[in-house]
């Protein structure tokens, strides 16, 4: 098999996670897996050892994403406060719901909040909390990922650490059920304003309540750490990896690669 569709097969989700987590957006998280990949395609002869790819593809998608989303949060706590947490609790609409249709929001509510408070941290903080707390790179992959020392990774992750769970400890029923701030009794305000996508419900293998657990209930998580890293992945597009692998087949990655031998690639 060619080298870049087997990239493309064995780490789209991967990169699909990362990227979705550093922009908060599905669209903009699918052009960024694009453009990565389409990177890949174009130096292929500079493809690492398959022990190595994971890594070598996730460097790249952090250069695109910063690229593309730009080096300013796309939210900050306080914006996150005024969307999901100025108006009183309501519950009205979770008993409205049928159990496919409330699994599934409460599952996006949790995904888009969670997502939201790591887009909170500047660039720096955030990619280094993703790839400690999401995708379970160690200090030392991390830091070669990124191409900077393992301390400056350390004081990145302790930094971004301590700002999510500053933020989320007070308020969070995941880190602690005592606190005031539930996914069901926010789930009307996240639907009318537009937090989470409204109509599209999608059947999945049960992960609970929240999503955290495969066939049971969340427990609270008090580690911040953990909580992140039990989350599953955020949902693809529709047929996104046979999207990739034709794009890799197609004229136009093909005309961009021979164009790139005489220029380099915008």
């Amino acid at each position: 098999m060619d080298p870049v569709k087997r990239a493309i097969e064995a780490h789209w989700r991967r990169v699909w996670n990362f990227t979705f987590r550093m922009t908060l957006d599905r669209e903009q998280a699918r052009i960024c897996v694009e453009e990565t990949f389409l990177r890949v395609h174009i130096g292929a002869d500079k493809m690492p050892p398959a022990n190595q790819c994971e890594a070598w593809l996730l460097r790249i998608a952090a250069h695109v994403v910063e690229k593309k989303a730009g080096r300013v949060p796309p939210v900050s706590f306080d914006l996150l406060d005024e969307t999901l947490r100025s108006e009183a609790t309501r519950t009205d609409l979770v008993k409205s719901l049928s159990s496919p249709q409330r699994d599934f929001y409460l599952w996006e509510l949790k995904q888009g909040c969670m997502t939201s408070v790591v887009n909170c941290l500047p660039p720096g903080e955030r990619v280094a909390f993703v790839l400690s707390a999401i995708l379970g790179y160690t200090e030392d992959e991390a830091s070669n990922v990124l191409g900077i020392s393992n301390s400056a990774f350390k004081v990145r992750l302790s930094r971004a650490r301590k700002k999510v769970t500053d933020y989320l400890a007070p308020r969070c029923e995941h880190v602690d059920p005592r606190n005031p701030c539930r996914c069901p009794s926010r789930l009307g305000v996240a639907m009318d304003r537009g937090f989470i996508p409204v109509g599209n419900v999608k059947l999945r293998p049960s992960f609970g309540r929240y999503g955290s657990q495969v066939d049971g209930e969340d427990a609270p998580l008090r580690d911040v750490m953990a909580i992140y890293h039990s989350l599953p992945d955020p949902d693809p597009p529709d047929d996104f990896p046979a999207t990739l692998l034709a794009l890799a087949d197609s004229a136009q990655w093909a005309d961009l690669k021979q164009r790139s031998r005489v220029a380099p690639l915008k």
